[in-house]
């Protein structure tokens, strides 16, 4: 109901002023997003500007050799994070687990991870 108010004002107000307003001129007045966002949304906006399309680190990383001498590292702001192993490749589940800033951890399959500290966004 408060759209179609909003929209015969609108009207009302481009009959008046003799100027014809399309949804498309009105959406090019729009400013931009980045002058709006504030804390953690902007903070996101900057990084994805910068080029870095994950700023939060939530794609799937591909596991590596995952021994105990070089474990698989994964990137956290936090002392804790929860981390996914699809163990096998035709798997139908994933087997979860937390590490812990500071410890390595072995999955079931027998890949070790470790979290490594990174710059919180």
């Amino acid at each position: 109901m408060a759209s179609l108010s909003g929209r015969i004002c609108l009207r009302a107000a481009a009959i008046r002023n003799n100027v014809t307003y399309t949804p498309v001129r009105f959406c090019k007045m729009m400013s931009d997003p980045m002058e709006h966002a504030t804390g953690i949304e902007k903070r996101e906006l900057l990084a994805k500007a910068a080029g870095n399309d994950d700023p939060f680190d939530m794609k799937v990383f591909k596991r590596g050799a995952g021994t105990k001498e070089t474990p698989n590292l994964i990137p956290s702001a936090f002392d804790a994070r929860i981390v996914g192993c699809i163990c096998n490749e035709d798997q139908t589940y994933v087997q979860w687990m937390w590490l812990q800033k500071g410890t390595q951890k072995r999955c079931e399959c027998g890949h070790w991870f470790k979290l490594v500290e990174k710059a919180p966004l």
